[in-house]
């Protein structure tokens, strides 16, 4: 029994079909499924049956795929070992983006160029999409690190964030609008009661920030128009279609944009973007370097705060 036949094993499994898992491992379908017959004439088996439409583990082929994948994630951890051992890093990290978050301010692209620079063989997977679903991600171990937006400073058990942002949140709206009276620097969330809003998805942090302060304020957002762009909710508020919440603006920025804001009061919401990671730490030493470098690198900004720490696991 060789490990490449479990790889290939467990590759026709997770696909279901044998032309795909030889595509996922860049060899040609006739040498894989040879391979996996071999194995079965070791074992004096069948362990996938091939006369569906798809391809699936016989009963015994289903009771040894735990231990083909436990297997292979053990040769994968003597490598990982060796490499913490000699410096050389190799594998796949998994990196999470919160709509907006690699901008100027976090100058994501320079710290993974360097990283990049020093580690060729590490492949790097770059992906954006909510912070309510790269917090599961997360958690289930498919991604490594994160940078979301949050609701709540405190993380919840099993993560470890670390604060990068946090903002207060103001009203922005078209320099026209009739909230904006002399001298006002300020506005009470409930006078949004009846306006058109206009917030980021559900799912993000800062509609959960928008969402959980109305609710306290007694009513409930009428939210007008979504988008996950930060600078598109800017902009319709500048055309004068909503009242925007966005975190707070330096007023040179806020002109440039053609807006206004009023601080909000009554509550006082805040805009919090947190790098965030599994509280016992990422798995791989090439995740572990890169959360080092994200964590300390200036490109990135000064932290906001300090580390929190789930479930009183010291960070990792």
């Amino acid at each position: 029994m060789e490990l490449r036949q479990l790889q290939y094993f467990v590759a026709v499994v997770e696909e279901a079909n044998f032309t795909r898992a030889a595509a996922r491992l860049h060899l040609a379908q006739p040498g894989v499924s040879a391979q996996i017959r071999q194995l079965e004439r070791e074992l004096g088996q069948q362990l996938l049956d091939r006369s569906g439409r798809t391809v699936t583990p016989t009963r015994i082929g289903a009771a040894i795929l735990p231990y083909a994948r436990a297997a292979l994630a053990a040769v994968e951890g003597v490598r990982h070992t060796v490499d913490e051992f000699t410096g050389l890093l190799r594998g796949r990290v998994t990196l999470g983006l919160v709509s907006g978050a690699a901008t100027h301010e976090f100058d994501v692209a320079s710290v993974l160029a360097d990283f990049h620079d020093d580690h060729p063989g590490v492949e790097i997977t770059l992906t954006e999409d909510s912070s309510e679903h790269m917090l599961a991600a997360l958690r289930h171990g498919e991604l490594d690190i994160a940078m979301v937006g949050i609701v709540d400073p405190e993380p919840p058990p099993g993560l470890t964030f670390r604060m990068m942002v946090d903002e207060p949140l103001v009203a922005a709206m078209a320099p026209t609008d009739p909230l904006l009276t002399p001298g006002r620097t300020t506005v009470p969330l409930a006078a949004l009661r009846d306006r058109p809003l206009i917030g980021l998805p559900r799912g993000t942090g800062l509609r959960g920030v928008l969402d959980r302060a109305c609710a306290e304020a007694g009513f409930r957002p009428r939210i007008a128009f979504e988008a996950a762009a930060p600078q598109l909710l800017a902009q319709l508020a500048a055309r004068g279609l909503g009242v925007a919440v966005l975190p707070a603006l330096p007023p040179a920025v806020a002109t440039a944009a053609g807006l206004r804001t009023l601080h909000l009061t009554d509550p006082s919401p805040r805009g919090r973007i947190a790098l965030a990671w599994r509280s016992s730490g990422p798995a791989s030493p090439a995740a572990r370097e890169l959360l080092s470098r994200l964590r300390g690198n200036p490109a990135i900004g000064e932290p906001a705060g300090a580390d929190f720490e789930g479930a009183g696991i010291p960070a990792g």
